[in-house]
């Protein structure tokens, strides 16, 4: 098929001829891990290029061969080198599915976090639809529960699912309280059947930063950390899973200019060398950006309180 600059997808499409490989930081040196603002890294991603895509409108998942872009009842399939839209799932504004918040690709099924936002009381599911045709598989319902659930993904290096379940200080047309409270929204880590076997709530700078709304994006990078995002913010936030407590590590902010929060994807099928995908609402398109990697590690160990020996104690008399 021949395609012509009369194709409006191709308009902004921008492909870079060479790539710079990863920038991976020979250590964490410069970040206090307090998870105050200010004592995390400040680093700046590039973008790379843009996509038109109509429903990029809540976020984008990504594999080897593809690009999906997501809105709130709607999937369309790009082909990821052109950017051409090849196939598009579609459903209805009266349901069942009205809220999707992005979605990640594994072994060839989309899983999309799915919510009744903004209606109350809040409930929340995990759909899934088969990649290559865009068929939609299965459903695990959570009913109300702990938030609107906006994003999943897979831990690359253990296989251990996360995700998260936001909530929200803005008050919604027809109700009288906030919508949850952001201070509420937390991360979770699941098992099987979806259970969730342990959860973590974000600084309270971080959190703070994302009210009146919440967390909408996450995935994990190739360097092992998990990268955030908010619901408007142009940047991306580097979390660390605690050893111990409940509150996440603020590790870094990158900025990201050309998008506003929402939905992000790494590109995990390029190793090291993958892009991360988020979405411009404004601009109803994809963006692919070139992001610096924290620490080309799985791990990078913190210190969780020491051991003493007599006549070391901490705070005694002899």
């Amino acid at each position: 098929m021949k395609y012509t600059r009369s194709i409006p997808w191709l308009l902004s499409l921008g492909l870079a001829a060479a790539q710079p490989q990863p920038q991976c930081l020979p250590s964490t040196n410069g970040t206090t891990f307090n998870g105050t603002a200010g004592s995390e890294l400040q680093l700046n991603g590039t973008t790379i290029r843009k996509i038109d895509a109509a429903d990029a409108d809540q976020g984008v998942a990504v594999d080897a061969d593809y690009i999906y872009s997501i809105d709130n009842y709607s999937i369309t399939k790009h082909n990821k080198t052109t950017g051409a839209p090849l196939l598009q799932w579609h459903g209805s504004p009266s349901g069942p599915l009205i809220h999707l918040d992005g979605a990640v690709l594994i072994n060839g099924t989309l899983y999309a976090p799915h919510s009744n936002y903004p209606q109350s009381p809040i409930t929340s599911s995990i759909e899934t639809w088969n990649a290559t045709t865009l068929q939609h598989t299965s459903s695990h319902p959570f009913g109300i529960y702990r938030g609107s659930l906006t994003w999943i993904d897979q831990d690359p290096a253990s296989g251990v699912w996360y995700g998260a379940f936001a909530n929200y200080d803005r008050v919604q047309p027809g109700q009288m309280v906030p919508y949850g409270l952001t201070m509420r929204t937390q991360v979770v880590r699941f098992g099987a059947g979806w259970d969730v076997t342990g959860s973590w709530v974000f600084p309270e700078e971080l959190w703070q930063s994302f009210s009146p709304m919440s967390n909408s994006g996450g995935s994990f990078g190739p360097d092992g950390w998990l990268y955030v995002t908010g619901h408007d913010a142009s940047a991306a936030y580097v979390m660390k899973i605690p050893e111990a407590g409940s509150t996440l590590i603020w590790v870094a902010t990158i900025s990201l200019p050309d998008i506003e929060g929402q939905g992000i994807a790494w590109d995990r099928s390029q190793g090291r060398n993958g892009s991360l995908y988020g979405i411009s609402r404004e601009g109803s398109q994809i963006v692919e950006m070139r992001v610096p990697l924290q620490n080309c590690s799985w791990t990078v160990p913190t210190t969780v309180g020491a051991v003493y020996e007599p006549g070391e104690f901490v705070g005694l008399d002899g």
